[in-house]
C-alpha cells in the first residue's frame, strides 16, 4: 500500500497489541497501520508479547515475551511489559489497539467487556446454561482485570478511535465521564473492489458450484427458481445461525440457505435435520472463494447478536446482495430500516422481514458514503492531527 508522506516532521510513534501477526482482524489492521506509518516517514514501534510475523519495512517489533500461566498472568504480563517499554521509548504517540495500562490513543475494535456480555448472553437461550455462563464470565480473572483496565483507559481525557458509531455509543453508555468530543469514528473499510455485482453468467455458475455437493444438483435446470440466502459466521451461536434455521421452516420450499464458514455445525445440522430442512440447509465450510459465495446469492442475512461493524454485510452490499442484519451490528449504519432486525431472537419477524427482500429488486451498486470517515488512510491521518495538538 503506497501512500502519500506525511506532511510534518517524522514521528517517533508506538503502536501496542499483544500479537504481531497477519492472523486475526485487530492483527492485519496493526500490520497494515505499522507498514502505512512507516512509508510516511514515522518511526515505528510495535510493541508486543509475541512475534508471529516478519515486519514490513521501516517497522521494528520489541517483543516483551510471553510467560506460561493462565490468562490473566499472561495478560498482566503484558500489561506491565509494555508500558515499562512505552515509558522507555519516550515516543510522540502511543496507539493502543488492546488491552494497555498507559496510551495517548485507544482504538476501540469492539464494544466494552459488559455490553458485549449484555448482547452476547442474549444468544443463549434462558435458562441453566445461560445463567453458568454469567457466573463464569464474572468470576474470571481475566475478565475482572479488562475491567479494571477498561476503567482506567476510558477517563475524561482519553482519546478514543471507535470502528462505528454503534461502538461509540455503546462506549459513551458504559462510560460516561469519556468526553464525547475526543471520541471520533474511523469505519474500516474492506476492499470492496474484490466484492462486484455479477454477470449473469457469472452468477448461474456460482450458483451452480454451491448445489454441486447438495440434493438440488439433479435439479439444475431449475436453478433460477431458487432463492439463495446465505450467511458467513465463524461464532454460529452469536451471529444467529440457528434462528436463521427456524425462519427458514416459515419460508417456501423454493428457500435454501448456505452457511460458510465456522466450527462445531452438528448442533445445527441436528436442528435443520429435526424441522425436515436437512435438504435445504447446506453448510459450506471454510470458504476460500468468498466473492463467489456473495454472486450466488439472493439475499444474505446475519441476524447478529453482537457485531462491532461486520465486513461481511459490508462486502455483501458490495456484491449487489439484498442485505439484512440487526440493530446490534455497527454495519447496520450503512442499510436501510426495513433492513434492520431489532430484535435477532425473534424468528417471525425475521423471516417477514426475509420474505419482503425476496419481491424486492437488487440493489444499485454499493458506494461508501464519502462524508463517512474510513479506511486506513483517515486513520493515519487523524493520527498526525493528534500529533499537530
Amino acid at each position: 500500500m503506497k501512500t502519500e508522506p506525511a506532511k510534518q516532521t517524522c514521528a517517533r510513534i508506538a503502536l501496542m497489541l499483544p500479537r504481531f501477526s497477519l492472523y486475526g482482524g485487530v492483527e492485519q489492521f496493526g500490520f497494515r497501520l505499522a507498514a502505512g506509518l512507516a512509508e510516511r516517514g514515522h518511526r515505528v514501534d510495535f510493541i508486543c508479547a509475541r512475534r508471529e510475523q516478519n515486519p514490513p519495512p521501516g517497522v521494528r517489533v520489541l517483543c516483551v515475551g510471553r510467560p506460561f500461566g493462565p490468562r490473566f498472568f499472561k495478560m498482566l504480563w503484558f500489561l506491565l511489559r509494555a508500558e515499562r517499554f512505552r515509558r522507555k521509548g519516550a515516543y510522540d504517540l502511543s496507539l493502543s489497539l488492546g488491552k494497555t495500562w498507559g496510551q495517548d490513543l485507544i482504538r476501540m475494535g469492539g464494544g466494552p467487556l459488559k455490553v458485549f456480555w449484555e448482547k452476547s448472553e442474549t444468544a443463549i437461550e434462558p435458562g441453566l446454561k445461560r445463567c453458568l455462563k454469567k457466573i463464569t464470565r464474572r468470576l474470571s480473572l481475566a475478565n475482572l482485570l479488562t475491567l479494571f483496565i477498561e476503567k482506567r483507559q476510558f477517563t475524561r481525557e482519553s482519546r478514543v478511535i471507535a470502528v462505528s458509531h454503534l461502538v461509540r455509543d455503546w462506549l459513551l453508555k458504559a462510560y460516561p465521564e469519556l468526553d464525547p468530543d475526543k471520541v471520533s469514528v474511523i469505519y474500516n473499510q474492506p476492499d470492496t473492489t474484490r466484492f462486484t455485482r455479477p454477470e449473469p453468467e457469472e452468477r448461474t455458475k456460482a450458483r451452480r458450484a454451491l448445489l454441486a455437493n447438495s440434493p438440488f444438483a439433479t435439479d439444475l435446470e431449475n436453478i433460477d427458481d431458487l432463492i439463495f440466502i446465505g450467511t458467513a459466521s465463524t461464532n454460529f451461536q452469536l451471529k444467529g445461525v440457528d434462528k436463521l434455521i427456524r425462519a427458514l421452516a416459515l419460508l417456501p420450499e423454493k428457500t435454501l440457505l448456505f452457511i460458510a464458514g465456522g466450527r462445531g455445525a452438528s448442533p445445527y445440522t441436528a436442528l435443520a435435520a429435526s424441522l425436515g430442512l436437512a435438504e435445504r440447509v447446506i453448510f459450506t465450510g471454510k470458504t476460500k472463494d468468498m466473492p463467489a459465495f456473495y454472486k450466488a446469492l439472493d439475499i444474505f442475512a446475519l441476524p447478529t447478536f453482537y457485531d462491532a461493524c461486520s465486513n461481511v454485510v459490508l462486502e455483501a452490499l458490495a456484491s449487489g446482495c439484498k442485505t439484512l442484519t440487526s440493530t446490534s451490528n455497527g454495519a447496520s449504519f450503512f442499510l436501510e430500516d426495513e433492513a434492520l432486525l431489532r430484535d435477532p431472537a425473534d424468528v417471525q419477524d425475521l423471516a417477514e422481514r426475509i420474505r419482503i427482500c425476496m419481491v424486492k429488486p437488487r440493489p444499485e451498486t454499493f458506494v461508501w458514503p464519502r462524508e463517512t470517515p474510513s479506511g486506513l488512510l483517515a486513520f493515519m491521518e487523524e493520527m498526525e492531527n493528534i500529533l499537530k495538538k
